[in-house]
């Protein structure tokens, strides 16, 4: 066992960059653990956590790049490195073919006429920085970047309400502007839609469930995790919000997030008091009577959010979702699973890759009288001693820091979850393993492709120990995703899995399964 850190000095990649390259070279055949990150002290100590820090890494800078690794041997370090040079140079081709590349945002700003926003997705401490010079040139923001101090954000965010600028972010992973996506985000039609966000997978579910109903948006705006805190204030929001109102082409507004503190939504309701349009409104977990008196419809799942929105923007009358599909349909995937699981089969482990899929699905469970154990629980007593260890029923976020630190997210990286669901098969007391696909732009080609064979595997693992295990499965993406979304389903059902037209369905599919 080798262990390899090359460092490249000043060679500043973003973070969805190194993400892209350190889940492409995880996958070599011969390598145990591998990273591509700036060297930051952060950065350093993770990948001291993960034993892939040598001498060498440990002198790198924060501007300088560390590829580290784990490797079987020198053979396997040299075809890790023809990777990285490969996906660096064909990242540089790209580049140049499309743009011209400046120094520094001040001289793109002035080179650049119609330059009207910037991403920043640098490390937390020139993120500030970068940011204000953006605002101060008159450009937009959509912020990758985390580690962001709030009294940073605060700052950058009442600079942007001063100049009339959106600054979307820290920690945004998701927008479409103009039809164009940003972050983590899908290939959706347009049309009289516009969305604001405060949570990234939350508006890739809402997005592409419109999308599927053949309707379209206008605009997907993000805010940032922390925008609804109190420290914040909504700032954002709030801007996003009069943006739409004043937007002609927006003729019906959906808000996605989690519940703001009782300060926020009041600001939130008086906003929304103002408009004059349709507005829903989806605050996972929230109380939706604490809406009613905006005039707005609060839904409880992402789901209805998004077939109610896609109702009013077509003159029709709202209604909620249970099944998109048949009854009869519903009844026989209950029917065949129930009847091949064990009396002793009475757990369902929920593997997430969408933070808020898995919210919403803790949600729902809950709502059907299931307790259910997570990273993320709504109670304290239900939070997981070790997110390695399930217990009971159990839904994870595998995006939360615990398994991302070291790792690329498992939209990008699927080898944690393909392990995690192989482990959760050999539990005897599992009925069902629920899983989410995320597709679009800057996630994993081919999903699918990896979550397919693990769970052929462990199925067989249940079949060995006598036992049955049952599978379901939503896909968050469109006919219009990189990945093709009609292959990806394909290979889950072939591997025995059924899959649902949503996380909402599909969570409330498995907890039928459950129900005795």
């Amino acid at each position: 066992m080798v262990v390899y850190n090359k460092v490249n000095e000043n060679a500043y990649y973003d973070s969805v960059t190194l993400m892209v390259i350190s889940s492409k070279i995880s996958v070599v055949e011969g390598v145990r653990h591998a990273a591509v990150m700036m060297g930051t002290d952060h950065n350093k100590e993770i990948m001291k956590g993960s034993n892939i820090l040598s001498e060498e890494g440990q002198k790198a800078s924060a501007s300088d790049m560390i590829i580290g690794l784990e490797a079987d041997n020198e053979d396997v370090i040299k075809e890790v490195l023809a990777v990285v040079d490969e996906e660096l140079q064909s990242k540089t081709t790209s580049d140049d073919d499309v743009k011209t590349k400046f120094r520094t945002i001040d001289m793109a700003a002035k080179r650049i006429g119609q330059l009207n926003l910037a991403v920043i997705s640098v490390p937390g401490k020139y993120a500030k920085n970068e940011a204000m010079k953006a605002l101060n040139n008159d450009l937009n923001v959509l912020m990758f970047s985390d580690n962001v101090s709030i009294e940073e954000e605060v700052e950058l965010k009442e600079k942007a309400l001063e100049k009339g600028l959106l600054m979307m972010g820290p920690d945004c992973g998701t927008a479409i502007l103009n039809g164009v996506a940003l972050g983590f985000a899908n290939k959706v039609s347009k049309g009289k839609i516009g969305i604001v966000g405060a949570s990234g997978t939350g508006i890739q579910e809402v997005t592409t469930i419109i999308d599927k109903n053949n309707s379209g948006i206008t605009q997907a705006l993000g805010t940032g995790g922390r925008d609804l805190k109190e420290a914040v204030g909504g700032k954002m929001m709030l801007m996003e919000l009069e943006a739409l109102k004043m937007d002609s082409a927006t003729e019906v507004i959906l808000i996605v997030s989690k519940p703001p503190s009782e300060i926020i939504m009041k600001k939130i309701i008086a906003a929304i008091k103002d408009i004059d349009k349709p507005v829903v409104t989806c605050f996972l977990g929230g109380d939706p009577s604490l809406v009613d008196e905006s005039g707005a419809l609060a839904m409880e799942t992402l789901e209805d959010a998004a077939h109610a929105a896609v109702d009013l923007a077509n003159g029709k009358e709202v209604s909620k979702i249970t099944f998109t599909i048949p009854t009869s349909q519903v009844d026989e995937y209950v029917r065949k699973e129930k009847e091949q699981l064990k009396d002793s089969q009475t757990y369902i482990r929920g593997l997430f890759s969408g933070g808020t899929l898995c919210y919403e699905s803790i949600l729902i469970m809950k709502k059907k009288e299931f307790n259910t154990y997570s990273n993320v629980a709504l109670e304290g007593k239900y939070v997981l001693e070790n997110p390695d260890v399930s217990k009971e029923n159990t839904m994870l976020d595998m995006g939360e820091d615990y398994f991302t630190e070291g790792l690329p997210h498992p939209m990008l990286d699927t080898r944690l979850r393909v392990a995690r669901i192989k482990e959760e098969a050999k539990d005897e007391k599992v009925a069902v393993l629920l899983l989410d696909l995320v597709l679009g732009y800057g996630v994993h080609e081919d999903p699918a492709g990896d979550i397919a064979p693990a769970v052929k595997e462990a199925k067989r693992i249940a079949e060995q120990n006598g036992r049955y295990l049952s599978v379901v499965a939503s896909i968050c993406g469109t006919d219009k995703d990189p990945q093709n979304i009609e292959e990806q389903e394909e290979k889950l059902k072939e591997a025995g899995i059924i899959v649902m037209p949503s996380n909402a369905q599909a969570t409330r599919l498995a907890s039928l399964i459950l129900e005795k």
